[in-house]
């Protein structure tokens, strides 16, 4: 174990440098959060709440590079655990060696479900709170493939379409444990009941409590803008926001939703539609008031271009490739449902420093956790995933 620790320090944290973590004062006022003051200094305190099918996955592996990047350290899972304790609403003792740790934790990004008394416990107070949302038509039919095997009520439905004609001959009561990714899963994420009764003034009350709570929230659907937008609010590089898609599915196992389908989906999950059409509007006049959309699309261009030149520089085929496709599968990402999870394949000429740089950029999200973990928290047992090992050399 201690040659295994010593290999993965000496091959992975070699030519990257460590900065001591600085104390930066965090108001809520949107003007002051993203207009940064003079200098701007990058924010290392950083809590995202890891949302079910909104591209969450490629976000944490953002976070997990910039922790590598300053030496942060992360709220990892405890013991075997690849989340910290969901579905279960978080408490502080499901991250690892809190007892010890205490409030000095720099990044958390698992996936957990929001109980913010909790999280304070572990966050400093001067911490910048984030998530992700994504248009509840998509994500439904994206939660109907990911979780089918997993979900009573997708299992006893024949496809997506079929369940939305009549969800309640489905989605039964008794069953709302591990019913949870059928309806309203935002809205559970960020730690409410997405069986709740819709009402106007729970609804409001929500979404206040919301906006209280966090700093800023992105739109899966407007990805690249949400990254600029990540970028100015945190006063990070470009290359700290620069990513390749991870956890994305091939298009043949998409069910295209009929329109009444989609007209269904706003009612059956009416808690995260309302969620959704609020936080796009906040999302569109944060970008107005503090970057302009001029100013954001020459910055979109400038990520798409530094994007592109990471994937010549990084990949074999210059894209995501099938299951089966996946040569080392060390890189192979989890596979759930009757999803076809892509993943990508490295080029074989890379020096050792770009090869690091590469294989973090397409590092699946279980492998990530797992290889911090191993690097963190050195005499613990190592998670078992099984799936092979990357880090037995540089390349297989």
């Amino acid at each position: 174990l201690i040659i295994f620790s010593l290999c993965l320090g000496l091959i992975f944290l070699s030519g990257f440098f460590h900065v001591k973590e600085k104390n930066y004062s965090i108001s809520k006022s949107p003007e002051e959060l993203l207009i940064p003051s003079t200098p701007c200094h990058a924010k290392t305190n950083v809590m995202f709440l890891k949302t079910h099918k909104t591209a969450s996955s490629t976000v944490l592996n953002i976070m997990f590079r910039f922790a590598e990047r300053y030496n942060l350290t992360v709220a990892l899972p405890a013991d075997q655990l690849l989340h910290l304790g969901y579905p279960r609403t978080f408490v502080a003792h499901f991250v690892e060696d809190f007892k010890a740790i205490g409030q000095n934790y720099n990044i958390m990004c698992n996936h957990l479900r929001f109980n913010p008394s909790e999280v304070q416990k572990v966050m400093a107070a001067n911490t910048f709170y984030f998530s992700i949302l994504r248009n509840p038509i998509p994500l439904l039919e994206s939660s109907y493939i990911y979780y089918k095997n997993n979900v009573p009520a997708f299992r006893r439905s024949k496809d997506v379409n079929e369940y939305l004609a009549s969800p309640t001959r489905y989605y039964h009561p008794e069953d709302y444990r591990q019913n949870i990714y059928a309806r309203n899963i935002m809205w559970f994420d960020f730690g409410y009941n997405n069986n709740a009764e819709d009402n106007t003034e729970y609804t409001q009350a929500v979404l206040e409590e919301i906006e209280q709570n966090f700093h800023l929230i992105l739109i899966a659907d407007y990805f690249d803008e949400s990254m600029i937008l990540l970028k100015h609010a945190l006063c990070w590089d470009l290359d700290d926001v620069i990513y390749f898609k991870l956890n994305s599915r091939s298009q043949d196992t998409v069910q295209t939703l009929t329109p009444e389908s989609e007209e269904r989906i706003k009612v059956w999950c009416s808690l995260d539609w309302k969620l959704y059409l609020h936080f796009n509007q906040s999302f569109w006049r944060r970008i107005e008031e503090t970057i302009g959309l001029e100013v954001l699309e020459k910055e979109v261009d400038h990520l798409r271009t530094r994007q592109k030149e990471l994937m010549e520089t990084c990949l074999l085929e210059q894209e995501a490739v099938g299951k089966d496709h996946i040569k080392n599968k060390a890189l192979l990402p989890f596979q759930s449902g009757a999803a076809n999870i892509l993943g990508y394949n490295l080029r074989q000429d890379l020096d050792n420093r770009t090869l690091r740089t590469c294989q973090r950029m397409v590092m699946p999200e279980l492998q990530y956790t797992s290889y911090l973990y191993a690097v963190q928290h050195p005499h613990k047992k190592r998670k078992q995933l099984g799936l092979p090992l990357l880090w037995t050399s540089l390349q297989e």
